[in-house]
């Protein structure tokens, strides 16, 4: 998973953060949200609400917070990610099989 988000972060289109991730959500751009691990039960709980209205797919990221964003190649945790435009990589259909 942590060598196909790289592929997303270099060559697709990728938002961090829950209040963005819920704008994406809402505005109907998003394709897929990850939820890091550790993320609070209140927050995860509305975002799989947002998406299920958005008909997004949702994916339980393995990882905290802190590997979530270091997977993403940034230096800051993050615990809602979401992507609009997988690019090169294959995340989006290859989630569906896992």
């Amino acid at each position: 998973m942590n060598s196909r988000l790289k592929l997303v972060m270099k060559s697709g289109k990728a938002i961090l953060g829950y209040k963005h991730s819920l704008k994406s959500l809402r505005k109907g751009k998003s394709k897929m949200i990850l939820i890091a691990s550790n993320c609070p039960h209140l927050r995860k709980s509305e975002v799989e609400y947002m998406a299920m209205l958005a008909k997004t797919q949702v994916h339980h990221y393995a990882g905290d917070n802190t590997s979530l964003g270091t997977a993403c190649g940034k230096f800051f945790n993050c615990s809602v990610l979401s992507i609009i435009d997988g690019g090169d990589s294959d995340i989006l259909s290859s989630s569906t099989k896992e």
